[in-house]
């Protein structure tokens, strides 16, 4: 089994990783240009597009699929922003459709801000954007958030997904899956050490138009695989609960037997996990991290992360264990200590959440005594 519970010592950054890092970046951009005609570049070779290609959809479907795979690892920072954008499926592979299609998604998504926007205030409205009026100030990291121009955008970003969603509107949790594509699509105009510190003031009114519009259309693709988790009663997330609670019945039965005799609900702590997708347990800069293997995983957000979550409780099984009281076991895994974590960290989570993927996806089965 691959242990996590041991955190391993960080070894000083070599030249080796950095020039593993600078080729993974140059591999990713490679292939996120797709060329006109029958060239591209694939695993740092170039060549001729093999012709038994029937249509240039497959090729199209070949060049996104090298994309996730050098994209699970991590995607360097200078590129994420393009990538993120094509792994969601906001953007086409092909780069010369690429500028038609920004415009396009771009000016229809300030054509509903021009059409619904000014209805906030009105009664069938009023409850929805007040909701979402409290709740953005209570988002994270609060540097950002309380910038005005940032609290502006993410009101009309969820105020126009709410309305154009009737089947779910606006659930609070919705809120926090807008923060990392803006996080995301904002630093490629900026310099910020941190994405917790991203300050927003110089960047052109232009930019932020546009940096708006994309990040509303890709947490719509986002939101459009998981929308059944903010349906009525949230049938999506009570479901992923109760597959939690069995897949960590079989792959670690003690921690699950101490959770159950000291009364403790996976309801408690877990359902907050798959409503936030971890968001609220992680460091911002670990969330983005950990996007970057979701949206390279099929069904990554919906269903990799019930692995991602079952290895994430098991991370913490010696201080669950060691724990007695039902208080303080259930104020732990609503509190877990986890502020200075980085990339290492949620690259271990992922193996082990792909450890168990590959050994229970397929066998469903295994989920039940």
């Amino acid at each position: 089994m691959f242990l996590l519970t041991e955190k391993s010592k960080k070894p000083a950054v070599s030249r080796n990783l950095l020039m593993e890092t600078q080729y993974r970046r140059w591999r990713l951009e490679a292939a996120i240009v797709c060329c006109r005609c029958c060239f591209t570049v694939d695993a740092g070779v170039l060549g001729r597009l093999p012709c038994h290609l029937a249509t240039l959809n497959s090729f199209f479907h070949c060049i996104n699929e090298e994309l996730r795979k050098l994209s699970w690892s991590g995607i360097p920072k200078p590129v994420r922003p393009m990538t993120w954008k094509l792994l969601s499926g906001y953007l086409p592979a092909n780069v010369d459709r690429r500028p038609a299609t920004l415009q396009r998604k771009q000016k229809e998504y300030f054509a509903f801000i021009e059409h619904y926007y000014d209805s906030r205030n009105d009664e069938v409205h009023q409850d929805t954007y007040r909701q979402i009026h409290i709740d953005i100030p209570r988002m994270s990291p609060e540097a950002l958030i309380l910038q005005p121009k940032v609290t502006e955008i993410f009101e009309r970003i969820l105020f126009i997904w709410a309305i154009r969603h009737p089947a779910s509107g606006y659930v609070q949790g919705i809120n926090d899956l807008v923060t990392p594509f803006f996080v995301v699509f904002i630093c490629e105009y900026i310099e910020a050490e941190e994405v917790d510190t991203v300050d927003v003031s110089g960047v052109p009114a232009e930019v932020l138009r546009n940096i708006e519009a994309d990040t509303y259309w890709c947490m719509s693709k986002l939101l459009d695989g998981i929308q059944d988790n903010y349906t009525f009663a949230q049938p999506g997330i009570q479901m992923k609960v109760k597959m939690l609670e069995e897949l960590v019945s079989r792959i670690d039965e003690q921690v699950h037997r101490h959770l159950d005799q000291h009364e403790v609900r996976y309801l408690q702590f877990a359902f907050r996990w798959m409503n936030n997708l971890l968001m609220r347990e992680v460091p911002l800069r670990c969330t983005i991290r950990l996007w970057d293997t979701y949206q390279s995983e099929p069904e990554g957000f919906s269903h990799f992360h019930l692995y991602v979550c079952a290895a994430f409780l098991v991370r913490w099984r010696k201080e669950i264990l060691e724990e007695k009281d039902f208080q303080e076991l259930l104020l732990f895994l609503q509190n877990l200590p986890t502020a200075h974590w980085d990339d290492e960290d949620i690259s271990l989570l992922l193996a082990e959440a792909y450890r168990l993927k590959f050994a229970f996806a397929d066998a469903p089965n295994h989920y039940k005594k």
